[in-house]
């Protein structure tokens, strides 16, 4: 017996009238499209067109009488997802696209049901939504409340973990006990207490639009019926970037009709560190039983060899689902891979190239400098990049983020250079004197700067005057007290010649700013201690601090923004959803590219996630994609040898064209055709060799053979030997001579030298006095 509901006279009529919307889609697409009952899984790859097959099927819905506007439920990410659907819409529908006030991001949706439903959870509809600023205030209110150190544990440590439960639908009286030790063990007892003075703000923040509707549901079932029974169909982009609280709410509102279409791409599934649960999208067919899974794979977007080349690389994953994107667009340029000695030479042959693709050769068509984009692993890959392109007056645009001389953590080590030089730079002085916090509130401030007015100093000196005037009380005056003689201090060493690299290290850690990153537990504090490693490691070009400062006040200046075509800079996190014509994938190297801090922190689940990284990247270019890696990097002023990504191993050969210059890792042909044994064999007699990064190279090349860095996984080899230091050890250093080791914290040491006398350091600039000799540089 056929139980296929009989077709209303409306939905009959409006069946037959034309469909010109659905014209132009593929087989894939139109199968999308006209899939109408149950649940459907629309696996659509990089460039297949997803967006005009998820718009097409909602204007189907409505043309074809299934449902009215405002019985369909769209949810996307991003306000300018949800704004495209209804433009793509509209064209089609006219004004009644108006009449879907249920087309909006997942926040914007629940912020309407919860302001409808807000007494079930104890709050007035009127409840304002707190934004991050906000969230932090009240966080550290509930910190210094309960007697709690912020320096050692950071209000945005606390709302990292309160944002990860929320994320998981977990509110304070269900929290696991795997996460009992959160927050030195005090988290949930503080997310309790923060949820129950956000109840009595009449507040929410973010987290908790998703968190209370999930509540609601699942504890009045008499509102999710209301629910079920309005939405007839629901449609979820980018579903593979959904999280546990955005699942659950989903599944609660299609556990009735299952009428649900959910677009996505496990493959590009990259926001595992923000929440997101690949399990969601790979789950599908488990959790809507009769799911219709349809793969769109005609790729509209690049060429045969570049979807050829990321299929290559992302086929090795274990968790997806699996697809094969094709093209009608012929297989194109081969992807172009590259090896340089260094970043900088990197970065030089990057400009070249763009120069050289602008102008038309390398037997392509010209490109505007606006189809060219450059895409890094992390953001501090961007300075070499911005200090070419500013050398050489190449426009560029930094797409997601400040330019790298504009972020907050650089122009702060900046300032405190500035003034170690100039002990006169008052704007400097403005800028630092409280960062890290330091007790020093607006009255200080006041006081410094009323001081130097009146005795006609710089606010340094004025500082000083006010600790030996005793103008100040309390602690104020001797953390200000300690702050004027370490700029007095740091200043005869830049007057007595001191290594300008060491003494930035030694600037940015006594002074507390490195710390006070460290502490920081916010996803971008990782990410702002690179920027300043590579700025630190910046100065190595340069022959004095004065120089360098010099260089970048000039930076600044030539930083104007143009109105012609720009080359794009971003992360491949930002890129996303983008395109152009030739992308350049520069720093693919382990260690960097995957990172890893990624995969000492998640292991497998991470390098996953790191090669779904490499997919987005190569498939966003059209026409030509350019990897490229580095040789060398210096990291804590040392040069230190680096291995080809293992993702480059994982292309294709017939689908890349190997460019690498010979000689590069002591080969005839560099990555085409590497010769490990003669880069071992210069480097077998060094000591500086004899690291544990060496000794696991060594290992792997005994187990491939003569075929080397081919499958090369080492993230990073040390090019310093790993020794243990302990307090009472005599060391040398290389320009402070013998001394004694009375004090050690973490990777700093403090050392009383024979003839220089106490000096705080980095441990590795030192090495045990007996190896003194064997030094090989």
């Amino acid at each position: 017996m056929d139980n296929t509901p009989t077709p209303s006279l409306s939905q009959r009529a409006m069946a037959a009238r034309p469909t010109p919307y659905l014209d132009g889609l593929n087989a894939a697409q139109l199968a999308a499209v006209e899939t109408m009952d149950g649940p459907v899984l629309m696996l659509a790859g990089a460039g297949t067109g997803k967006t005009k097959a998820l718009t097409s099927r909602i204007v189907h819905i409505v043309s074809t009488g299934r449902a009215y506007p405002g019985q369909i439920l769209a949810v996307t990410f991003t306000n300018k997802a949800a704004r495209e659907m209804k433009h793509r819409i509209g064209k089609v529908l006219g004004d009644a696209v108006e009449g879907m006030p249920w087309l909006g991001t997942f926040h914007s949706v629940c912020v309407r049901l919860l302001r409808r439903h807000a007494e079930l959870v104890g709050l007035r509809p009127d409840f304002t939504i707190l934004d991050s600023d906000d969230q932090l205030r009240l966080l550290k209110q509930l910190i210094k409340a309960a007697g709690i150190d912020e320096k050692r544990w950071p209000a945005r440590a606390l709302a990292g973990v309160i944002d990860g439960w929320k994320n998981r639908a977990i509110g304070p009286d269900s929290i696991p006990t795997s996460d009992a030790s959160a927050y030195d063990g005090r988290a949930i007892r503080l997310y309790g207490e923060y949820q129950a003075r956000l109840k009595a703000l009449n507040a929410v923040d973010f987290g908790d639009l998703l968190l209370h509707m999930v509540r609601i549901f699942q504890k009045h079932p008499d509102v999710l019926e209301s629910y079920q029974d309005r939405f007839k169909y629901i449609l979820v982009d980018e579903y593979q970037d959904t999280n546990v609280a955005q699942y659950l709410w989903l599944r609660l509102l299609a556990a009735k009709h299952h009428n649900i279409c959910c677009v996505g791409d496990d493959d590009q599934s990259i926001y595992g560190w923000r929440g997101a649960e690949v399990g969601n999208i790979l789950r599908f067919e488990r959790d809507f039983p009769g799911a219709t899974v349809i793969r769109l794979e005609q790729n509209y977007r690049s060429t045969g060899h570049i979807l050829s080349a990321a299929s290559g690389v992302i086929a090795k994953n274990g968790g997806r689902l699996g697809k094969t994107l094709w093209t009608e667009a012929g297989q194109g340029e081969r992807v172009r891979l590259i090896g340089q000695w260094d970043n900088e030479d990197e970065a030089r042959w990057v400009g070249e190239e763009i120069e050289a693709l602008q102008g038309g050769s390398r037997g392509l068509p010209p490109f505007a400098l606006d189809q060219m984009a450059i895409l890094v692993r992390a953001s501090h890959q961007m300075r070499a990049f911005e200090d070419r392109f500013l050398a050489i007056g190449l426009p560029y645009k930094v797409i997601g983020g400040p330019r790298f001389y504009e972020r907050m953590e650089i122009r702060d080590a900046m300032a405190y250079f500035r003034l170690a030089v100039q002990g006169s730079d008052d704007l400097a002085f403005e800028r630092i004197v409280n960062t890290p916090k330091r007790g020093l509130g607006e009255k200080a401030v006041q006081t410094i700067q009323r001081t130097a007015r009146d005795q006609g100093l710089s606010l340094l000196d004025a500082a000083g005057a006010v600790v030996q005037q005793k103008l100040l009380g309390g602690k104020a005056v001797s953390t200000l007290g300690a702050l004027v003689q370490q700029f007095y201090r740091w200043h005869d060493a830049i007057l007595a010649g001191a290594s300008h690299i060491e003494l930035a290290e030694q600037i940015l850690d006594e002074s507390g700013y490195t710390g006070m990153w460290q502490a920081e537990k916010s996803p971008d504090a990782e990410g702002r201690l690179e920027n300043l490693k590579e700025l630190v490691k910046s100065l190595d070009n340069f022959d004095n601090m004065q120089g360098f400062l010099e260089h970048v006040a000039l930076v600044a200046e030539n930083e104007s923004d143009t109105a012609g075509p720009q080359v794009s800079i971003m992360t491949l996190h930002a890129a996303k959803g983008l395109e152009f014509p030739v992308v350049f994938l520069p720093g693919w190297e382990d260690g960097i590219f995957p990172s890893q801090r990624a995969l000492d922190e998640s292991g497998l689940a991470a390098l996953e996630e790191e090669r779904r990284l490499a997919y987005v990247g190569i498939t966003r270019a059209e026409r030509l994609a350019i990897i490229s890696f580095a040789a060398t990097r210096f990291f804590h002023g040392q040069r230190q040898s680096m291995l080809p990504s293992r993702f480059i191993d994982e292309l294709p050969p017939d689908d890349v064209e190997v460019l690498t210059p010979p000689g590069l890792y002591g080969g005839s042909y560099g990555a085409a055709a590497p010769q490990p044994a003669r880069v071992e064999e210069r480097a077998a007699s060094a000591d500086v060799y004899n690291s544990p990064g060496w000794q696991r190279m060594q290992s792997r090349g005994a187990q491939r053979g003569v075929s080397g860095f081919k499958t090369g996984r080492g993230p990073i080899i040390d090019a310093v030997a790993t020794t243990v230091l302990a307090v009472g050890d005599r060391v040398f250093h290389q320009k402070f001579g013998y001394g004694l080791i009375t004090a050690l914290d973490g990777d700093k040491v403090l050392v009383a030298f024979d003839k220089a006398g106490e000096k705080h350091l980095m441990s590795h600039f030192v090495v045990p006095a007996a190896q003194a000799d064997d030094i090989p540089f």
